[in-house]
């Protein structure tokens, strides 16, 4: 599977209250309409939350961007899949449609896509968790940018091999349900998306993923084994991640969609 990435700033002069509501209400049933036409498989909007943890979890690291007010996932069983959908007559039309309502609440320019690859980190039994608006869970999530002397290529790859063993090992005491990074990679696809939109934001080399009881998340920071699993995952962050040019934050899901 691949996934579209569509990180989103709301419009100037928009609460991010009104946003979400516009989204969640409007928007949202708007794309479950067209997913057949447009081969959806998934789509889940990601609610940034008001959270003392957002700040938290930014000073740990240093300067780093404001948060997203939220994330639209979108997933397709292939690539093949996603491009048969936008090359269609109906598949347009669809995301023509989507595009002028995106036009109504979505700071548009500011608001980077891309296309990616999972990488299961850390999973469950079953696997699937979702940060439901009355669950207990909080989804995080980190989308990055790696640094000027690394390639994309090459942070990815110290991202995949020698990070993701890191967070597995201190899983435990971060008490963390399950982490999953997604790898962007460069496509002829997000280029036009990118372009229908007049995207300037650059996108990202990808997103980690995890999800916590909101409880345990709060715990982690006041025992010696959740503080010291935090510095170690910093410590090696500092490896691959431009933390001036990355944002953080905690979320809940809304599922529209999920045809698996």
């Amino acid at each position: 599977m691949i996934r579209l990435i569509f990180v989103l700033r709301r419009k100037p002069g928009t609460s991010i209250a009104e946003f979400q509501e516009y989204w969640r209400t409007i928007h949202g049933p708007l794309v479950a309409r067209h997913a057949a036409t447009l081969n959806v498989l998934r789509y889940v909007q990601v609610h940034t939350i008001d959270d003392p943890a957002n700040q938290q979890l930014a000073v740990a690291r240093g300067k780093m961007e404001a948060a997203y007010d939220g994330v639209a996932e979108l997933w397709w069983t292939s690539r093949e899949a996603l491009a048969s959908a936008l090359s269609s007559a109906a598949g347009q039309a669809a995301g023509r449609e989507l595009l002028e309502d995106e036009n109504k609440f979505i700071d548009l320019p500011n608001s980077p896509l891309w296309l990616a690859y999972e990488y299961p980190q850390v999973n469950p039994i079953p696997e699937e968790l979702v940060a439901r608006e009355n669950s207990p869970l909080v989804k995080l999530f980190f989308c990055l940018r790696h640094p000027a002397n690394l390639t994309l290529e090459q942070a990815q790859l110290y991202w995949r091999t020698s990070h993701g063993p890191t967070i597995r090992g201190v899983a435990g005491a971060m008490r963390m349900k399950r982490y999953l990074q997604v790898h962007r990679f460069e496509d002829d696809i997000e280029r036009d998306l990118r372009a229908s939109r007049g995207t300037r934001a650059a996108p990202y080399t990808g997103h980690a993923e995890a999800w916590f009881d909101r409880a345990d998340l709060a715990l982690m920071g006041s025992t010696p084994e959740g503080k010291r699993a935090m510095q170690i995952a910093v410590d090696d962050e500092r490896h691959f991640i431009d933390f001036a040019n990355s944002a953080i934050w905690l979320a809940k899901e809304r599922v529209f969609i999920d045809r698996r």
